[in-house]
């Protein structure tokens, strides 16, 4: 059976800075209609970079929403005009200083599917060199390196719970495990 929803109606609720969220009426595949909250984000990028020492670089920072500081891999949203890889590389510059080597895709996330359309694309990379830490204006953060294992640890004890991080850690260290068998 194919599976769809038509947008039959579309509302738009609010119109931020970053988010867009409207209010829709859709045909379901058995022609009833629903509604749907949804909130459009112009997507995501995340990078996971690992020094010689295998150590992963992280930021921690005070999310707003969560009222916690969290610890996260380099990450930010994309903006126009820019490759998401483009975007990554910015991102990992600004919040730990490091030029990046050797970047792989690690797929993407779609983060809460039921009512969000961002995606966020996840990188690997490893580092080359450090330059200056430039973060944003409105951006307060602390820059850390956490050994590949300590970081998977972390991820299962619920000490990371960001979900991009948590993926893609356990991506890195699962492709880690794989090049290391082929050697």
């Amino acid at each position: 059976m194919k599976h769809f929803e038509k947008t039959l109606e579309s509302e738009t609720i609010f119109d931020g800075r970053i988010i867009h969220v409207t209010h829709d009426k859709v045909e379901l595949e058995n022609g009833s209609t629903a509604l749907r909250e949804v909130v459009e984000h112009p997507g995501g990028v995340c990078v996971a970079a690992l020094t010689d020492e295998d150590e992963l670089l992280f930021v921690r920072q005070f999310r707003y929403p969560y009222k916690e500081v969290l610890t996260e891999l380099p990450a930010g949203k994309l903006e126009k005009g820019q490759t998401p890889l483009e975007n990554g590389k910015r991102e990992l510059l600004e919040e730990t200083g490091a030029i990046g080597r050797e970047y792989m895709t690690l797929g993407k996330v779609y983060p809460s599917p039921g009512y969000c359309g961002e995606i966020i694309h996840l990188y690997f990379c490893k580092v080359d060199h450090f330059e200056q830490q430039n973060p944003d204006e409105d951006e307060f953060l602390d820059f850390l390196r956490i050994p590949v294992d300590k970081a998977v640890e972390m991820v299962l004890n619920g000490e990371l719970p960001d979900a991009k991080t948590q993926i893609a850690v356990m991506k890195v260290a699962l492709l880690l495990r794989q090049l290391r068998a082929a050697e």
